[in-house]
């Protein structure tokens, strides 16, 4: 169903692909979007490993929503690393894509777990804060899921071979 990394010395193990995801804090998300259109948004997600999920929240509408709404299937692509090697005409790259399918979070218990892993990364040391900022936005916010079906990394050949 997913197609096979045509380089697959570059490929990363899985295990590295996972470690990506929980220390980055900003992907794009890709999304059907108008017209035919792709749609690309960064934003800020929590990876779940237990669950090997992704979550991000955003307002209650637009066209992340809308695109979601027509077609769950999205993408969603991590930079970990993008240095440029002017000398070798190159750049060694590190990056992780994840296929997935994405559902809007309606059940309230399920909506605040996935805000408290999000608030939890992006603010670890203020847990009081974190609950006052999910209790008075908790009715504004949308969660959204992203239920992993693929993930594949991938790293510069420069980097392969230097290891």
């Amino acid at each position: 169903m997913f197609r096979e990394m045509r380089l697959s010395k570059q490929l990363l193990p899985r295990e590295k692909s996972i470690d990506i995801l929980k220390k980055r804090t900003a992907g794009v998300l890709a999304v059907s979007g108008d017209d035919d259109y792709p749609y690309t948004v960064p934003l800020s997600y929590v990876y779940d490993e237990e669950k090997d999920k992704i979550y991000f929240h955003c307002a209650k509408k637009g066209h992340k929503l809308d695109g979601i709404a027509r077609n769950p299937k999205v993408s969603f692509c991590i930079i970990d690393k993008d240095q440029i090697v002017p000398e070798e005409y190159t750049t060694y790259f590190r990056s992780v894509v994840v296929f997935g399918k994405a559902r809007i979070l309606d059940d309230p218990t399920e909506k605040r777990a996935a805000l408290e892993l999000l608030a939890a990364k992006y603010s670890p040391d203020h847990e009081e804060g974190r609950k006052k900022e999910i209790e008075g936005s908790f009715n504004a916010v949308c969660m959204v899921e992203i239920a992993i079906d693929h993930m594949s990394g991938k790293e510069a050949i420069e980097l392969v071979k230097g290891k």
